[in-house]
C-alpha cells in the first residue's frame, strides 16, 4: 500500500470511529420529555428560595425563568412556602430546590409524607453560586448552603461540600449536565457513580437528592448546559413512575 493510500485509509478509519462514537452517544441520550396537554399535567408542589417564580424584585413584568417554563410544560406547578401538613396535602410530588430551613416539626411532617407514598426531588446545594443582589444574611436571599437540620442524616445520607469550586460536568437523568461547585452524597441509598444523586426508598415513598441546585440556572453555565433542564424533567419522570 502506498503512503498516500495508507493516509487515506487511516483518515477513513478516524472518520468512521468518530461517527460511531457520535452515533453511540446519541443513542445513549434519552429523548427529551415532550410537553403535556394542560389537562394531563399532574400537580407538582414547588418549594424554593431561588428566583424561579419571580425575580428578586418580585416583579411580574419579567419573563418566567427557563426552569419554570420547563416544569410548567409537564406539570401544574403549585408553589408552597413550608412543608406542613396543609401544604403537602395539595399534591403527591414535591420539588424542593435549595429551600429555606424548615422547622423540626415540618421536617417530621415531610418525612411522614414521603413514607406514606410521597415523591420528593430535593436539590440540596452545599455551595450555592447563584448570583443574588441581596446582601448576605437577608432572609429572602437563597441560602449559601443547604440548610439541613437532620433530614438527610435521618435518611442515612451525608452531603459534603466540594473540595474546589467551579463548573463541573455531571450526569442527571441520563443527560450530561453542567453544575457549579457540586457537592457529593454518601450513605446507604443508591448513589450515582459521580456522587451527585442519591435515590432513596423511604417507606412507601421515594426521595431523590441532588447535590447541586445551580444547574437550574442553565443559561449562565454555557452551551454545555443545554441538557440541564432535560435532566431535571427526567428525574421527575422517574419519580412519577416509580
Amino acid at each position: 500500500m502506498t503512503r498516500a493510500r495508507l493516509r487515506a485509509f487511516l483518515l477513513l478509519c478516524i472518520v468512521a470511529v468518530g461517527a460511531a462514537v457520535g452515533f453511540a452517544a446519541m443513542r445513549r441520550s434519552p429523548p427529551a420529555a415532550q410537553p403535556r396537554p394542560a389537562a394531563q399535567r399532574p400537580a407538582l408542589l414547588l418549594l424554593t428560595s431561588l428566583p424561579l417564580l419571580f425575580n428578586e424584585d418580585f416583579s411580574l413584568e419579567n419573563e418566567r425563568s427557563p426552569a419554570l417554563k420547563a416544569l410548567q410544560s409537564r406539570y401544574r406547578v403549585l408553589p408552597i412556602s413550608v412543608t406542613d401538613g396543609a401544604e403537602l396535602a395539595k399534591g403527591r410530588f414535591l420539588l424542593m430546590a435549595q429551600p429555606q430551613a424548615q422547622t423540626a416539626e415540618n421536617l417530621v411532617v415531610l418525612d411522614e409524607w414521603v413514607r406514606r407514598g410521597g415523591r420528593l426531588l430535593l436539590l440540596a446545594d452545599p455551595l450555592m453560586e447563584w448570583p443574588s443582589k441581596r446582601p448576605l444574611g437577608d432572609v429572602t436571599r437563597p441560602p449559601p448552603m443547604f440548610m439541613d437540620t437532620g433530614l438527610l442524616m435521618h435518611w442515612g445520607l451525608r452531603l459534603d461540600a466540594p473540595d474546589r469550586d467551579g463548573a463541573a460536568g455531571r450526569e442527571l437523568g441520563g443527560y450530561k449536565i453542567v453544575t457549579a461547585s457540586p457537592g457529593t452524597l454518601h450513605g446507604a441509598c443508591s448513589i450515582s457513580t459521580d456522587q451527585l444523586v442519591a435515590r432513596c426508598r423511604i417507606g412507601a415513598g421515594e426521595a431523590t437528592i441532588v447535590a447541586d441546585a445551580d444547574f437550574l440556572d442553565a443559561g449562565e453555565l454555557g452551551p454545555g448546559a443545554r441538557h440541564n433542564l432535560d435532566g431535571l424533567l427526567a428525574e421527575l419522570a422517574t419519580l412519577e413512575h416509580s
